[in-house]
């Protein structure tokens, strides 16, 4: 029975990774902090360990006797600053790795993301061959999972057996840190004013896991696995997500300038923005993903997208979380006045441009 050691199994994909491991037969240790939400390991048969991944001297503690690393830690929110981003996922991951290596660890799973590969040519999807071309997209988690990817082939490179995977836009249940499924939650309080055009591929967090576990089989050292689903053009996903929760979908679509100057008026504000300048440019691009190759060769097949979206509404629901919405809940007047004009004002164009 191998000893496997999983970093951020608290969080949503982690602890779906901890338990499928469990349920696999492995021995499973998980790093926790003290600040961290244990609600998802309550129930798995897990060793717990305190470890900071920043912290070199817990990780190696952390290390001791394990055979193989689930590493899924990491920073998600589009509003970290840079140097957070950085520091957690970059530096984080260096850390990690090059101490799998010291421990002489057989074989990581580290946890990268579609951003990493960058977004696909406006209406076309992108797979782990497209050249990264996000190097002018000021969304600084772009760039430090990019710059984790490099950090971990870079460790590879001494001899450290490392597979990559790559989800894409991660919904479901358990997300007690609200990172991927913020957006659900987020559509749920009516706290989405405006959007624009874009494209977000989405997958299920316990699909997510059991590419993992799929990768740690049968994946091949050095290469890189996109874990995606359906792609939504954000039309399309916030009415499926209105249908499933009753809950009506922003009606203001604006321009990318547009909505660019909102979000600066909106960042002016005292308090929290309703949204941000890089959650605008992240929100602008397409990110529409295919995942033929783990799906040829890790056997990965991915559960319905449908089923996705009505586990995600579900889970915000039965958790009691404030301020959600009841089903038949239109979108503030305003809003709705605002998303009708709008309209009016783009139809006029469409008319009158040859």
């Amino acid at each position: 029975m191998p000893t496997v050691l999983v970093t951020g199994a608290s969080g949503l994909v982690g602890s779906h990774v901890a338990r499928l491991l469990t349920e696999r037969g492995d021995r499973v240790r998980v790093t926790v902090r003290d600040r961290s939400k244990l609600d998802n390991l309550e129930a798995l048969d897990v060793e717990r360990v305190k470890a900071d991944i920043l912290d070199r001297r817990s990780v190696r503690r952390a290390l001791r006797g394990v055979d193989r690393v689930f590493h899924v830690a990491g920073l998600t929110s589009l509003r970290a600053t840079r140097e957070q981003q950085f520091r957690v996922n970059v530096v984080g991951t260096r850390t990690v790795l090059e101490e799998a290596l010291r421990c002489g660890v057989e074989q990581v799973v580290h946890t990268s993301s579609v951003a990493a590969i960058g977004p696909a040519p406006w209406g076309s999807t992108a797979d782990e061959r497209q050249p990264f071309s996000a190097g002018g997209l000021a969304v600084p988690y772009v760039h430090a999972k990019r710059e984790a990817e490099a950090e971990a082939l870079r460790v590879a490179a001494h001899g450290l057996r490392v597979i990559i995977v790559c989800p894409a836009h991660v919904f479901g249940a358990g997300d007690l840190y609200r990172s991927s499924t913020e957006l659900v939650l987020r559509f749920l309080r009516r706290q989405i004013p405006a959007y624009v055009d874009g494209a977000l591929n989405i997958v299920d967090a316990e699909d997510v896991a059991r590419g993992h576990l799929l990768a740690d089989e049968r994946g091949q050292p050095g290469e890189r696995y996109i874990l995606g689903n359906r792609n939504f053009t954000l039309d399309r996903l916030f009415a499926d997500l209105g249908r499933i929760s009753g809950v009506a979908p922003p009606s203001l679509k604006l321009p990318l300038p547009a909505a660019m100057a909102m979000a600066r008026a909106s960042e002016s504000l005292p308090g929290m923005p309703n949204v941000t300048q890089t959650e605008i440019r992240a929100m602008g691009q397409w990110w529409a993903f295919r995942s033929t190759k783990a799906k040829r060769e890790l056997g990965w097949k991915p559960s319905h997208h449908e089923d996705t979206l009505e586990r995600t509404v579900a889970w915000y629901r039965e958790h009691g979380t404030n301020g959600l919405a009841h089903p038949g809940t239109g979108q503030p007047i305003a809003l709705r006045l605002a998303g009708f004009a709008a309209r009016r004002v783009e139809d006029a164009v469409d008319r009158i441009t040859p």
